[in-house]
């Protein structure tokens, strides 16, 4: 056979296809491109970093509002409870010396002993008690009744008083408290 000089090359057989393919090359996995576009979430959870700081600010603020609140209203109510403890010990003091002295200005002098502590009855009966009472040329017409003092190591309250001369003196009043009734009771007037 002869070929033409225009006609196509006669078909050469060539090697029949394998049925394999090569390996890739060996590395690491692709890493698949993240979803485009935005509303899309991320594959994995990732943190919040818009307003971080606002959020840790705020937090610890409301930390330190619990704490002083709590350390705060400890102190406020220790105070209080202190307030409401010398507004009641002056009230019962004032009522006890106040009924001692009404008595004495009465010259309810029987009334008056009936208020002393025991130590005070055990020191002086009641008739010499009377008798004293009586002898005194002054006699009380007013008196004012001071608050408990606090800072000694006996219950005393100072009492400016005056007398029917008009004149005038503090006297220091000492109290005691009944064992058996837990009310006050007048021991000394100095």
């Amino acid at each position: 056979m002869t070929q033409d000089a225009g006609s196509p090359p006669p078909h050469v057989p060539s090697e029949p296809a394998t049925a394999w393919e090569a390996p890739p090359a060996p590395g690491p996995p692709p890493v698949p491109e993240p979803p485009p576009g935005p509303g899309v979430a991320p594959p994995f959870p990732a943190p919040p970093i818009e307003g971080r700081g606002l959020r840790l600010g705020l937090g610890f603020g409301i930390g330190a509002l619990v704490v002083l609140l709590f350390c705060g209203g400890g102190s406020a109510a220790a105070v209080g409870v202190g307030v409401v403890a010398t507004r009641a010990l002056n009230e019962q003091a004032h009522v006890v010396v106040g009924d001692y002295l009404d008595d004495v200005k009465a010259r309810r002098y029987g009334a008056a002993y009936d208020s002393l502590c025991s130590a005070a009855k055990q020191a002086q009966s009641r008739a010499e008690f009377v008798r004293q009472a009586q002898s005194q040329a002054r006699h009380i017409t007013d008196y004012h009744v001071g608050d408990v003092d606090l800072t000694s190591n006996d219950l005393s309250v100072p009492v400016d008083v005056t007398y029917q001369n008009g004149a005038s003196e503090r006297l220091d009043v000492s109290l005691e408290q009944n064992q058996k009734t837990g009310e006050f009771q007048v021991c000394s007037v100095r």
